[in-house]
Formats: C-alpha cells, sequence, structure tokens
C-alpha cells in the first residue's frame, strides 16, 4: 500500500486506503483545530459526505489551476440525493459548476461587464451606500449590526447593479441565504426541502424580472448583459436565468458575512482597529488579512478527471474533492505565525485562496474587494468608537458559512 508522504518534512503516517475520515459535525465543532491537526500528516483526508478534503496551501493553489480536476457540475446535488428540481438546475446550468467551452458561454456575457476598471466606477455610490446605511441607526447608539448594514449592503449593490427595486431586497435576501444552505457540506436531509422552495421562488422572481427587462430595457448591468447574452444566441433561456440567480447568490450572502467578520476580527482586536481608523490605508491590508483568517467561503467543490498525484498519495479519478481554503488560510507553510491576526502581514499571497483559482475564480472579485473596503472606510470613519457588544458566532467548514448575530455599541 502506498503510503502518504508530504512535500516538505510532514511525513506519512497512514496509506491511501485507510485515510481518516472527519465527521461535519467534528469538523463544524472546532475547524481550525480540526484542519491544523490533520493538516500536519495528511495532504488530504476522506469527508463523511463523501470525496476527498484537501488541506494544504500549496496543494489548493496547484490544483486550483491544475487541467486535471474540473468544476462539479451536478456531483454536489446528486451526493445529496437532488436529481432534479430548482437546486439540480442551478448546478447543471449554472457557470460556476460548468467546464470548459459550455463554462466559457456561459461566463462571457460577464466578462467585460465585471471588467476591474468599471467595478471601480462603482466605488462612490458603495462608499455612499454604507454612510446612508450607518445614518439610518447611527442616533440609536447601539445596532445589530449583521441585519441592519451587513445583510443589507451587498444586497442593495447586486439590486442596483440589476436595476431591482430596493422593496424586493428583504424577500430575495432571504431567499438567497436558504439556496446557499444548501452550498455546504453541513446541509441536513431535513434542511434540503427549505432550500429548494427558496431556489424555485428565486428563479422564478429572476425570470420575471429578466421578463419586464426585455420588454423595458435600460442603461443597466441586467439590460447589458442580456443585450450580449442575446446577442450571442448561445445561452438557452434557462442558462440565462441561472447566471442571473447565481450572480445574485455569490454575490450577497458571501459579502455580507466577510462584512461581518472584518468589523468583528478588528474590534476584537482594538489596537488594530484604533490604527485603521487613524490610517485608511491599511484598510486594504485589513480586509484581505480577515478574509484569511476566517473567510467566508471555506471551501470549493471539484472532480478529478483522472489520478492526480498529491503530497506523495494520489488522488484517485472521478472523486469529489473539497479544496479547503479555510485550512490553506492557516497553513503554517505557508504563513508566519498563522493563527494571529495581523493586518500588516507581509506574506499574503497576490491571490487570495477565498476567491478562487484558474477559470473559475471569481468574476466578481474586484466588485467583492470594493464592498469590503468602502463599508469598513465608513465605518472608521463615521463611528471610530464602535464597541463590540455581542461577537458573531460563525460556523462551518465547506461552501459558504454562517453566522448568526452580532451587535455594536457607540456614544451618538
Amino acid at each position: 500500500m502506498a503510503e502518504i508522504v508530504g512535500a516538505d518534512d510532514r511525513t506519512a503516517l497512514a496509506a491511501v486506503e485507510d485515510l481518516p475520515v472527519l465527521s461535519a459535525a467534528d469538523l463544524d465543532a472546532d475547524p481550525h483545530g480540526m484542519f491544523r491537526k490533520y493538516r500536519a500528516a495528511y495532504p488530504f483526508v476522506r469527508h463523511e459526505t463523501g470525496g476527498y478534503l484537501v488541506l494544504r496551501h500549496a496543494d489548493i493553489e496547484r490544483l486550483g489551476n491544475d487541467v486535471r480536476i474540473a468544476a462539479s457540475e451536478t456531483a454536489h446535488p446528486e451526493l445529496f440525493g437532488v436529481t432534479e428540481g430548482a437546486l439540480f438546475d442551478l448546478f447543471a446550468h449554472g457557470m460556476l459548476t460548468a467546464n470548459g467551452a459550455v463554462h466559457r458561454r456561459r461566463r462571457s456575457p460577464f466578462s467585460r461587464s465585471f471588467a476591474a476598471r468599471m467595478m471601480a466606477d462603482l466605488r462612490p455610490h458603495i462608499r455612499r451606500s454604507s454612510e446612508q446605511l450607518i445614518e439610518s441607526w447611527y442616533a440609536d447608539g447601539q445596532v445589530e449590526f449583521v441585519g441592519r448594514f451587513a445583510a443589507q449592503l451587498p444586497a442593495q449593490v447586486i439590486g442596483d447593479l440589476l436595476g431591482l427595486p430596493r422593496a424586493d431586497i428583504p424577500s430575495f435576501t432571504e431567499l438567497v441565504y436558504a439556496v446557499t444552505r444548501f452550498l455546504s457540506a453541513s446541509i441536513l436531509p431535513d434542511e434540503i426541502p427549505e432550500s429548494e422552495v427558496a431556489c424555485q421562488q428565486l428563479r422564478a422572481y429572476v425570470e420575471k424580472t429578466i421578463e419586464d427587462r426585455r420588454r423595458a430595457p435600460r442603461d443597466d448591468f441586467l439590460s447589458d448583459f442580456l443585450g450580449k447574452a442575446d446577442a450571442a444566441g448561445e445561452l438557452s433561456p434557462l442558462e440565462i436565468i441561472f447566471q442571473i440567480v447565481q450572480l445574485i447568490v455569490g454575490g450577497t450572502d458571501t459579502t455580507r458575512v466577510a462584512i461581518v467578520m472584518q468589523l468583528a476580527l478588528l474590534l476584537q482586536h482594538r489596537e488594530q482597529w484604533e490604527a485603521v481608523c487613524r490610517d485608511p490605508s491599511l484598510i486594504p491590508g485589513a480586509v484581505a488579512e480577515a478574509m484569511r483568517f476566517e473567510p467566508s467561503v471555506a471551501s470549493f467543490i471539484r472532480v478529478t478527471a483522472e489520478d492526480i498525484e498529491v503530497g506523495g498519495a494520489v488522488l484517485p479519478a472521478r472523486q469529489l474533492v473539497i479544496l479547503s481554503t479555510m485550512s490553506a488560510a492557516r497553513d503554517e507553510e505557508a504563513y508566519e505565525r498563522p493563527d494571529v491576526f495581523d493586518i500588516r502581514r507581509t506574506d499574503q499571497p497576490r491571490l487570495l485562496p477565498a476567491f478562487g483559482a484558474g477559470a473559475h475564480r471569481c468574476i466578481g472579485e474586484a466588485l467583492a474587494r470594493i464592498e469590503l473596503e468602502e463599508s469598513l472606510a465608513a465605518l472608521a470613519a463615521r463611528i471610530p468608537q464602535l464597541r463590540l457588544d455581542e461577537a458573531p458566532g460563525i460556523k462551518g467548514h465547506s461552501g459558504i458559512r454562517r453566522l448568526d448575530t452580532m451587535r455594536i455599541s457607540w456614544r451618538p
């Protein structure tokens, strides 16, 4: 039996077929501790839901760009017995889970519209939206931050980008949060029906919005996308719908979690919060470090097209692979003092793992960074005296992570 041999001085402890199987419950209870323990001995382990969990930064970076590893297509819903319906269609017809030529033609209408320079033009709008949200509750002296700011800002940005009525934001964000629950390996069987109903309703909402926009085009992103897609003639009506569904899902919940965590971490490290308030040039580094330390996206799911050697062992062909960006972000071989939160860190990679890699690297990365930076800048400028009264509980070890409430206060 082949032994697992690390790419460095972390050595073999078991044969491939004897890999430990980690439970979702244990991983959710202490993800960083579990990753630290097993990363030292194994380049990858088994996950109880099926497939392999890759743990080391260098391996994840390499596999993210390896043509022998593919997007999961419908492997994730099938793993949970979902073979039809809106959740299945989300994976079957979206660009995030597609490969090759199919992925390219689904992504193409977005590419120019999401250019970094074009997204940068949204900075003033995002800053104003952040400031308006703050002013809506500043006089109260305290606020539940998740619901009154973090959930609203990215939803407003995506909603404005698509020309959606502000009044629709609360309802479609609730649908998004129910859908994203299905994107985690921790989803329970009795939670799937709720996600399916939410996905059906979100699809119907997007379909109606597209029909309305075709009847009355505007000078906005959605009209531009529909024009490009129609001119190319390469996307089916269902594909067009689910590209927008995926855009809404990908552009709201992940940023919501990231906005909460960056503020919570800074307020838990008071000196660093005060430094950001004094010196806004530290904000990009603070955003990057928060995304490393507690990423909103814990992993990406892929499928091996053939046997792939990783750390001296072999990932078998046609297997589900979970690339744990959450584990990679605390890898001792990639970062100095990885369990220390430090906004002045000098060893950040040029490309943050949380945004993915290769052909499937997040198309909305520039927009997400701008939202995180401008929301933090607005809070630091307006309320430097912020206090953290109730820290958020962040949960999950795969897919999009979840959190509960967070309360902050100040003297107006």
